[in-house]
């Protein structure tokens, strides 16, 4: 009788401790697919975090070649004003050249 208990008692420890390792695998399983599930959610995560990262390079990038069009046609703008300045004040001293001979001949015929 005592080896019969025994054997009961050996047996009922044995499936106690083969059921806490079945719950531990379950568990496990679970923890590892809950893992998983992060990893694919940090994933797209940092895939929406790159895109916009790009987008917003991109996005500079434009603003900084329309300030750098700005940039020249400003320049452009100033260089042609120079220009007209300049041949506005070269036919000043044109005429000028021009009305000093006409007195130097004048006084000359006299």
């Amino acid at each position: 009788m005592k080896k019969i208990l025994i054997a009961i008692i050996a047996l009922s420890v044995s499936m106690s401790v083969f059921t806490s390792c079945k719950e531990a695998a379950d568990k496990a399983k679970e923890a590892s697919e809950e893992v998983g599930e992060t990893l694919d959610e940090a994933g797209d995560d940092l895939k929406d975090a790159t895109n916009e990262a790009v987008d917003a390079v991109k996005e500079a990038g434009k603003e900084a070649v329309d300030l750098g069009e700005q940039a020249l046609d400003s320049i452009k703008k100033a260089g042609e004003e120079t220009m007209d300045k300049v041949k506005e004040a070269g036919e000043e001293s044109l005429d000028k050249a021009k009305d000093a001979a006409k007195q130097a001949i004048d006084s000359i015929k006299i």
